[in-house]
């Protein structure tokens, strides 16, 4: 027999010895909760070996854009929220010190609720999903349901509700994360694969008729503006200028700046080997659409809160003279949860970004792709903007976010379900408000935590040991 086919067959044949029932898998979870009870997710008190945060921060900022490190710590200075929303390397490292049930999935390693909102999807419709998966990894799966429990308690000190609802609304997200992995378990499996949250046809019959009403005008109005915003004479000429000839996107610095060859490699040759790079990691029916344009101008672009300081840009692509794409690169460095949760499987992080991507999302940019600079940074691109909404949060009270925290709830269960084992987890978790109030009580006291943390960071900013630097 050919050794191809051997090898398949005998890979037949072990998925098939493992093969094991919905019921089978469900009783593994149950099993868990004796060697890790459910209870033991609760509260959080630091380990005395607790690495400094501070210190933290600071590796992280290896690699980084030195004079833009200070723009990073400026923004991560503004509050708690901001700074829980930068701190995803601190939060990582106090996961890996908290008991872990051993059900993997492909995580999002920055689950807060900042990372999920409404983009288009191939089809033109628009989807709420987790929205940014630069740190994604295969890890235990009650991290990223623990960083976006905390988050909504951490929004909820940020719009100063009261101390009672921010309790209520991450005891009902982790409700509904639970309830949906429930039904997640009894689906098909293509059935879970094609499940997505659709803003136009979002409805909550859980949820406060009241606040599921107003959440729904209030997404069609966003859509609307987002729609409008997408046509070429809105986005253009906003980000480009008319230079003779030559289109050129606008320097807006510090945010926005071109960069020279020393900065990034490869401009003399117009990023001939990272653009053929990233043209063959993209399907081949895609590659026919790139083709029919051609980068006119690249530029730096600072974006986000912890992501600043990386080496990120946007792209301008014509294809005509009122033909313009415009695709966003990113660098992708280890994710922070690969020193607890194991090294990635692909040499490029690019790589591991997007397969990360096409794994949690219900569906992807088609742009997607990965490539590796002359520097040996290794980056994703996706496009720019593409009907992407997150979350303002400012106007909030008590009900919107409640709502807001169980989509997001929604999209992670939903995630998660696509490369882990529903049935485990389900089981794992199961059906009474145990796991519900253990991961409510982390929630509560981790935002205790993330508050003391922010109060040294600002004392560090104070004794000058750290820069900083508002816009």
């Amino acid at each position: 027999m050919d050794k191809v086919v051997s090898h398949k067959v005998t890979h037949l044949k072990q998925a098939s010895a493992a093969y094991r029932t919905p019921d089978e898998r469900a009783a593994v979870g149950r099993a868990i909760r004796t060697k890790v009870p459910r209870s033991s997710q609760a509260g959080w008190i630091p380990p005395k070996n607790r690495r400094d945060p501070i210190e933290l921060l600071n590796e992280s900022n290896k690699g980084r854009i030195p004079s833009l490190v200070p723009i990073r710590f400026g923004r991560m200075s503004e509050s708690p929220f901001a700074f829980y929303r930068g701190a995803a390397v601190v939060m990582a490292a106090d996961l890996a010190s908290t008991p872990t049930s051993g059900l993997r999935v492909q995580a999002c390693g920055d689950a807060h609720l900042m990372n999920f909102g409404g983009f288009a999807t191939p089809e033109r419709n628009v989807i709420f999903d987790i929205n940014d998966l630069d740190e994604t990894l295969p890890a235990p799966f009650e991290w990223d349901l623990k960083r976006l429990a905390a988050s909504v308690v951490i929004a909820a000190q940020h719009l100063a509700l009261p101390g009672s609802d921010a309790a209520r609304v991450a005891t009902d997200l982790v409700r509904e994360y639970r309830e949906r992995m429930h039904d997640y378990a009894e689906m098909r499996v293509l059935d879970v694969w094609y499940d997505r949250i659709d803003l136009k046809k979002y409805e909550d019959r859980s949820g406060d008729p009241a606040v599921v009403a107003e959440i729904r005008k209030r997404i069609s109005e966003r859509i609307e503006v987002e729609q409008r915003k997408q046509v070429p004479e809105y986005m253009y000429p906003k980000l480009v200028s008319q230079e003779g000839a030559q289109p050129r996107i606008k320097d807006e610095p510090p945010l926005i700046v071109h960069p020279t060859e020393e900065t990034v490699p490869g401009l003399k040759t117009d990023y001939t080997e990272a653009i053929v790079s990233y043209r063959e990691s993209l399907a081949e029916h895609v590659r026919v659409l790139f083709d029919r344009f051609h980068l006119v101008d690249l530029a730096q672009k600072v974006v986000g809160v912890g992501s600043v300081g990386t080496l990120c840009g946007v792209g301008l692509f014509m294809a005509a003279d009122n033909d313009p794409l415009f695709l966003q690169v990113k660098e992708a460095r280890a994710s922070v949860l690969e020193p607890y949760a194991g090294k990635s499987l692909h040499s490029n992080h690019g790589q591991r970004v997007i397969a990360g991507q096409r794994l949690m999302q219900a569906a992807s940019d088609v742009f997607l792709g990965w490539t590796r600079g002359k520097n040996g940074r290794d980056f994703f691109v996706r496009q720019l903007r593409d009907m992407k909404m997150s979350a303002i949060i400012e106007d909030w009270d008590t009900g919107v976010l409640r709502q807001y925290g169980r989509m997001c709830a929604h999209a992670l269960a939903r995630a998660h379900a696509r490369s882990g084992d529903a049935a485990m987890m389900a089981a794992y978790m199961g059906s009474g408000q145990t796991f519900d109030d253990a991961i409510t009580e982390f929630a509560t006291e981790y935002s205790s935590q993330n508050r003391q943390d922010h109060r040294d960071f600002i004392q560090a900013i104070r004794e000058g040991r750290i820069p900083a630097k508002t816009e």
